[in-house]
């Protein structure tokens, strides 16, 4: 069983940065793509940003060029670095870890974001 915990989040201004955290117990050897997730007030849950393990990113076109997602796989931790950020980006963030193609996916707990002046 693989537990993730996140953390980073916060209230920023606009322009701001922020760095989110998500840091994975257990193991996490069948694990082959690692996200971000996020959901705003009566949204969806929307794909912000993935990274394979050879390293391929995929970002949602809302967020190209500001937000970089990021591993590192023997700390069992991914990041995501938050820059000009914008009030549309408020949300609960989410991480996600899974085996693609399989049922094996877990989330975590959700970190809040406000970007507010």
């Amino acid at each position: 069983q693989v537990q993730l915990v996140e953390s980073g989040g916060g209230l920023v201004q606009p322009g701001g940065s922020l760095r989110l955290s998500c840091a994975a117990s257990g193991s996490i050897d069948s694990i082959n793509v690692m996200g971000w997730y996020r959901q705003g007030p009566a949204n969806a849950r929307d794909m912000v940003a993935l990274i394979s393990p050879s390293g391929l990113t995929n970002y949602a076109d809302s967020v190209k060029g500001r937000f970089t997602i990021s591993r590192n796989i023997a700390k069992k931790t991914v990041y995501l670095q938050m820059d000009s950020l914008k009030p549309d980006d408020t949300a609960v963030y989410y991480c996600n870890f899974r085996r693609a193609g399989s049922a094996t996916n877990y989330w975590g707990q959700g970190t809040q974001v406000t970007v507010s002046s």
